[in-house]
């Protein structure tokens, strides 16, 4: 299966690229890394020799071997590249998902979104994540909306960022993609109105944030 790289935001010529497969993130928010050591990284010059190097167990996503060409990655996935010591995370921006380099110090952490969560037996808390993961937990003072900072791989929480006022939120979706600010204001919503909240001197659906700090971001931007 194939989509047109004008659908992708790779260009105005009608090529043809791989989809990604069903996989944690939506299709149109993810990346298969057959595309990403091809096209977006440039280390291969066609798709034989990016198969081969995603086959030979070179990339790595969130710490782990993905040996599936058509693999998607997507928003806070950490692609690496250990024998060129390249690490990337996939940050989002008005044209899509994009790889923002960072250092191998913070590629060992990753950032993921609760968007819900279950009380299960004896009290224990399973909180679902935006990268189609979950974790259990003891404590049960988790909120959705607020963002665990995790420690790769064995994905172990080493912090919480509270989605409130005065922390620092970045626009995951729509027109303000990719934008930076302080959260000023929550509203609430309702049965027929969804909750909006206030970033600086815009205004978004609470669902488009993703908070990544508190007075600064802990990521690079």
């Amino acid at each position: 299966m194939h989509t047109k790289r004008i659908a992708s935001g790779y260009g105005k010529e009608k090529k043809w690229i791989t989809t990604p497969n069903p996989g944690p993130h939506p299709r149109d928010q993810s990346i298969p890394l057959l595309t990403v050591v091809r096209d977006v990284l440039g280390y291969a010059d066609t798709s034989r020799e990016a198969k081969r190097i995603i086959h030979n167990g070179l990339i790595l996503v969130d710490k782990r071997v993905r040996k599936d060409p058509r693999f998607g990655v997507g928003l806070m996935d950490i692609v690496e590249l250990p024998r060129l010591k390249k690490y990337f995370r996939i940050m989002p921006s008005k044209k899509g998902p994009i790889l923002k380099e960072i250092d191998q110090k913070e590629s060992k952490i990753k950032l993921c979104k609760i968007i819900n969560k279950n009380i299960i037996k004896k009290g224990i808390t399973q909180l679902i994540l935006h990268d189609g993961g979950s974790i259990l937990s003891e404590k049960g003072d988790y909120k959705t909306n607020d963002v665990l900072v995790l420690e790769l791989p064995n994905r172990k929480i080493n912090d919480t960022i509270r989605f409130e006022k005065g922390n620092t939120a970045l626009v995951v979706r729509g027109r303000h993609s990719g934008e930076i600010g302080k959260i000023k204001e929550i509203s609430e919503g309702s049965a027929t109105r969804k909750s909006i909240t206030t970033l600086e001197d815009l205004q978004t659906l609470t669902e488009y944030l993703f908070v990544i700090g508190r007075e600064k971001p802990l990521i690079q931007t």
